[in-house]
């Protein structure tokens, strides 16, 4: 019996302490700037995880239970474990780095493998993206933090570069006046900074520009650039400004003359009987 009421009392004593730690602990951590996410990760699983194994190994130990032996037994299986899970274990550590460096939050808009969507959950072994077709993509934090991204919401306002082809023969100010006052009627278009057109290619087949305008958030890029680029092609049309095509040109040369003369000098000459 004084053991059990030993092992009862350590038991009370780590619940209380973890009630009186836990929201402290969750305070200190917010007025450290951590992430929320990465609080909730270290206070409810790690922080909680930790008290609740010591106070059974402690409560254990007074109830006579070999507690050496089967905290051995315990880090044998965590071993196999972790040799068997090593990609979950490498998410995992990504994941924490995520939440430590932040190179993105939940909420943030990111291309990722050609995938653009915005952030909807961050875990320690996957972040979850929702794409503009509503799908859920769910990516490992290894993968993450191996590859490139880019993050659309991390500085604010955007720039859209919308790339439009002209011909040779047009005038490039008389497109860039044309595609100006295109963007001027474009919802979400920003007027600081203003719209510009710039010449970014001389290509095989056209004069290829850059129309280059702002938004002010980063939910409204895609629908602004689907926008500003019909509406640049409709303007251009308007104009009377040719938009063209790739193709190739050919010159051929007549040259059966020369091919006949070819012939006749390499036929060998008949043997006279």
């Amino acid at each position: 019996m004084p053991r059990l009421v030993a092992a009862m009392g350590i038991g009370a004593g780590f619940w209380l302490l973890q009630r009186i730690t836990v929201p402290a602990l969750r305070t200190l951590l917010h007025h450290a700037g951590f992430d929320p996410s990465l609080t909730k990760l270290l206070v409810d699983n790690i922080y909680r995880g930790a008290l609740f194994i010591f106070g059974v190994v402690m409560a254990a130990g007074q109830l006579g239970i070999n507690v050496t032996a089967a905290l051995a037994g315990i880090s044998v299986a965590g071993l196999a474990v972790g040799f068997a899970a090593q990609d979950s274990l490498a998410n995992m550590i990504a994941g924490f780095l995520i939440f430590w460096d932040k190179p993105f939050k939940v909420g943030d808009f990111l291309t990722f493998d050609n995938r653009y969507g915005r952030v909807v959950e961050i875990t320690l072994r996957t972040t979850r993206i929702r794409t503009q077709e509503n799908t859920y993509v769910v990516i490992p934090n290894k993968h993450i933090a191996d590859t490139v991204l880019v993050n659309h919401t991390k500085h604010g306002e955007i720039r859209l570069n919308l790339p439009i082809g002209i011909a040779y023969k047009e005038q490039i100010a008389h497109a860039r006046r044309v595609l100006l006052g295109a963007m001027s009627g474009v919802e979400g278009v920003e007027k600081t900074p203003q719209p510009d057109v710039v010449v970014d290619e001389l290509g095989s087949s056209s004069v290829n520009l850059l129309v280059r305008v702002w938004v002010s958030q980063p939910e409204l890029e895609r629908p602004v650039f689907y926008r500003a680029l019909e509406a640049c092609k409709t303007a251009l049309d308007e104009a009377g400004i040719e938009i063209p095509f790739p193709h190739l040109q050919l010159f051929v040369e007549e040259v059966n003359n020369r091919v006949w003369e070819r012939l006749a000098s390499e036929r060998p000459a008949r043997s006279i009987l």
